[in-house]
């Protein structure tokens, strides 16, 4: 029971990998550095080959064995190989150093999944908007009718949150791709080894320096789970809309078969689980971080224990976001549109409102607060049943009359003047009030203007392919790295000309 209560079997299958390739690194720059013979180095990059090719055995019946996995690794290698050659793969490193790289290196790929599936949501996102450019809709602010908007213009919002969550992932992975090795305990070591080879090797981008920093911090999994936590929200945000517009209320949107359920009582439901699903786990995710910046409060410089609880949660964070990001893009691309629906209720709440109080000011040289007072005044009169102008069920010109004759009244009222003797004709009126010359109007920078969201779809597709560019460029720096390490391994084993001095069990595992 006491031994259970340590163990932290989830967080070293997860590391399995990453420790391998720390073992092998360190194996190859100790030969390197002449501290291990070539024999030495053979025996023990053949053993961990071995491990490697037998993944799931050894995870099954091998890990659950010891305290953790870095101990499991070593005792394995010198059961295997004996304890004279074995017992020198830990030279020069302890196991602080080696889980914080095993941690750094996991999460790196953890970083580049959850890249990749931002890439395309926003891909998606933009795509949908080329398609809607003309899609009219009803924007809102505190959830009320506010103006009218297009959707490609509400799909940029969203697209652009994104953008900036891909940016602070960016961040997070240089942070994260740092090498701690060669740290030690957190006092270094006296061997001579090269921590910059290592560095190399295992595709980080530079030597976190400071031995005791190295193995102390855990900055890179907040700072991490903080981008996580942020890029939930902006997916919770996107979900809880498509929650709201699949409502009959609503009744916008369509969410795809695939990510809506059933009820099991009521035939009819198409309830939006999977949207439900991603706002709740943003929650998830902000436990992760509060539990970590708990976690990490106040703890003494250099390692403590307390730090094998952080990784837990650090995988399970970035698993949530990523699945989170995959779901919202499929969602997205399998939206079907109510675009009638959508353009029907785009005038409703008096959203030209705020059009018509510039084309007051515009027109009679009045300040915007006046005409603000005005047209808020005109509210009350102005209903959705007098303003069917907009879809065209009445006389447009006629509608026109009347709405003037009423501004006219309020505005006498408020300032002793009729607008229309100030310059304010019918035709302005209706122009004002028509949602689509209403939209069109707003072509200032960041506007839904038809010709301006095309501008932005373009500027930020080029965006988006220099932000895939720099992923792949880092995930390739990488891939490199372990290239370079494989063949290091291969070409230490393949130099050995003394296999015949060593132990017989040797013969099987160095070939």
């Amino acid at each position: 029971m006491a031994k259970d209560y340590i163990l932290s079997l989830d967080a070293d299958r997860w590391l399995f990998h990453a420790d391998i390739l720390v073992d092998k690194a360190h194996v190859v720059m100790l030969q390197d550095r002449g501290i291990l013979k070539k024999h030495e180095a053979a025996a023990i990059l053949g053993c961990l080959a071995n491990i490697e090719e037998r993944e799931a055995d050894f995870i099954d019946h091998e890990l659950p064995l010891y305290e953790d996995l870095h101990t499991a690794i070593e005792s394995v290698v010198i059961r295997e190989i004996g304890e004279d050659v074995g017992g020198r793969m830990h030279t020069g490193r302890s196991r602080n150093d080696e889980v914080a790289a095993c941690i750094r290196i996991a999460l790196r790929s953890e970083l580049f999944e959850v890249m990749r599936e931002l890439i395309g949501l926003r891909r998606a996102l933009l795509g949908k908007a080329a398609e809607h450019l003309e899609t009219i809709m009803p924007g809102y602010t505190h959830l009320q009718h506010a103006q009218a908007t297009t959707y490609a213009h509400y799909l940029l919002a969203h697209a652009d949150a994104f953008a900036r969550d891909f940016s602070r992932l960016i961040r997070a992975y240089e942070c994260t791709n740092m090498s701690p090795l060669g740290a030690a305990a957190f006092a270094s070591t006296g061997f001579p080894i090269d921590r910059e080879r290592t560095a190399k090797l295992l595709g980080f981008d530079a030597v976190l320096e400071h031995s005791m920093d190295a193995v102390s911090t855990r900055d890179f999994v907040i700072e991490t789970i903080s981008c996580c936590s942020n890029l939930m929200v902006n997916l919770s945000r996107l979900a809880e809309e498509l929650i709201l517009w699949s409502t009959s209320e609503f009744d916008f949107v369509r969410i795809p078969a695939e990510y809506a359920t059933g009820s099991s009582i009521m035939p009819q439901k198409r309830n939006p689980d999977y949207a439900e699903l991603v706002r709740a786990r943003a929650g998830t995710v902000y436990g992760c971080l509060m539990s970590v910046l708990s976690i990490c409060k106040a703890l003494p410089y250099s390692y403590n224990r307390d730090l094998q609880e952080v990784t837990p949660h650090l995988l399970k964070a970035t698993k949530t976001t990523t699945a989170s990001v995959a779901v919202m893009k499929a969602m997205v691309e399998g939206l079907e549109l109510k675009e009638e629906e959508m353009e029907k209720k785009a005038p409703l709440g008096f959203t030209a409102a705020t059009e018509l109080a510039d084309t007051i000011v515009q027109k009679t040289g009045m300040s915007f607060r006046t005409a603000h007072k005005i047209i808020s005044s005109t509210v009350s009169v102005l209903t959705d049943e007098n303003l069917k102008l907009i879809t065209g069920q009445e006389s447009e010109n006629a509608a026109a009359t009347e709405i003037l004759r009423q501004i006219d009244e309020i505005a006498t009222g408020i300032i002793g003047k009729k607008l229309s003797e100030m310059g304010l004709t019918e035709k302005e009126v209706r122009e004002a009030l028509n949602i689509t010359l209403n939209i069109q109007r707003r072509k200032v920078k960041g506007g839904p203007a038809k010709k301006e969201v095309q501008r932005m779809i373009e500027k930020r597709r080029t965006e988006l392919d220099k932000d895939e560019k720099s992923r792949q460029e880092k995930e390739e720096r990488v891939r490199r790295s372990s290239e370079e390490l494989e063949r290091e391994v291969k070409k230490k084993k393949r130099s050995i000309r003394v296999i015949k001095r060593l132990s017989p069990n040797l013969l099987g595992i160095v070939k």
